[in-house]
């Protein structure tokens, strides 16, 4: 069969590598367009007759937008918030209502919370005063550090992930790697993203999560290529980035994507991991069940992986040519 030409060739890669563009700007591009209140949990506190009022006020504001409980009063719905069963929580009193937010599960939905008490307020011809009874980081109020400084750990456990499927002979050696990055980066990590006033709460705690992370994401990437080579390393990098990212609410939060991409989003490491994180960072651990075993699910079965497939991605050689015997001599 004959060969295509180079024009061919070059025009054949010019119109794939379009098609990719197009198809990554556009899922890229697609969950953060279609940002918006998805049954947001949220709690109103106060006597029932005014209570049920605002929900009802909510719903008929905003349809679909809040799955509203109601709770007898502030100091239960503070706990609600402080253990990650709601992002806010409406507050009826004598005086008015007030909004208690918890800004450290998502500051873009603490904000837009925000505006809907405002406008519910505006109705009643009242200001509604603004609590953040759990707040992100004062050096990172608006969560854009927490967002930009989160996708180099993910990135880099990639990088780690295939280096160690290249360059490393031998499984023990891979697991020793493996897990020697995913110490260092959850030790030297916290400390930098605490140090920059990014994440508040234990240190240790920090460290564990972002070492999970490291570990799930590198040994994924590892896993795959022992079993299915280059071809698996491509696979993890479509599955955990390509696909995760979009749907991972790192700037915002599961309930603002178009569902079930975001709860689909939760059980892939990027989504998992900064769920893990803001737990860890601002609820003392509330919340972290699901992302904690998800994570912990994907290092393992990626370190099985690593012991069940090959010690090391090798390239096919060609054949070599028999070199011609040496002419004799007369």
């Amino acid at each position: 069969m004959r060969s295509p030409s180079p024009t061919a060739r070059a025009i054949g890669i010019a119109v794939g590598i379009t098609i990719a563009l197009v198809a990554l700007v556009s899922w890229f591009t697609w969950p953060a367009k279609e940002l918006a209140p998805r049954d947001v949990p949220i709690v109103v506190a106060g006597p029932a007759p005014a209570a049920s009022g605002v929900a009802q006020r909510l719903d008929s504001a905003r349809p679909g937008a809040f799955e509203v409980t109601l709770v007898p009063d502030e100091a239960a719905a503070d706990a609600a918030l402080r253990d990650r069963s709601a992002y806010a929580a409406f507050i009826v009193g004598p005086s008015g209502m007030s909004l208690h937010t918890a800004s450290g599960a998502s500051p873009a939905l603490a904000q837009l919370l925000g505006q809907a008490a405002q406008e519910l307020g505006g109705a009643a011809g009242a200001q509604v005063e603004v609590v953040d009874v759990v707040p992100g980081s004062p050096g990172d109020p608006r969560g854009a550090g927490f967002a930009s400084g989160f996708l180099p750990f993910v990135l880099l456990s990639m990088v780690a992930g295939i280096a160690f499927s290249a360059a490393v002979t031998g499984k023990l050696a891979r697991l020793v790697g493996l897990l020697l990055f995913a110490v260092l980066a959850g030790t030297l990590g916290a400390a930098v993203l605490q140090w920059l006033d990014i994440l508040a709460g234990s240190y240790l705690a920090t460290a564990g999560a972002v070492a999970l992370l490291a570990l799930a994401v590198s040994a994924s990437i590892a896993g795959l290529a022992a079993v299915a080579g280059p071809a698996g390393i491509g696979l993890g990098v479509l599955v955990i980035f390509l696909f995760g990212n979009p749907l991972s609410a790192v700037a915002a939060a599961p309930e603002l994507l178009p569902q079930p991409w975001g709860m689909i989003g939760q059980y892939l490491p990027i989504g998992a991991g900064a769920t893990l994180l803001r737990s860890v960072a601002f609820f003392d651990g509330a919340g972290s069940a699901m992302p904690l075993w998800t994570l912990a699910a994907w290092a393992v079965v990626g370190l099985v992986l690593v012991v069940l497939g090959r010690a090391r991605i090798r390239h096919v050689a060609a054949p070599a040519t028999a070199e011609p015997a040496p002419a004799a001599t007369s």
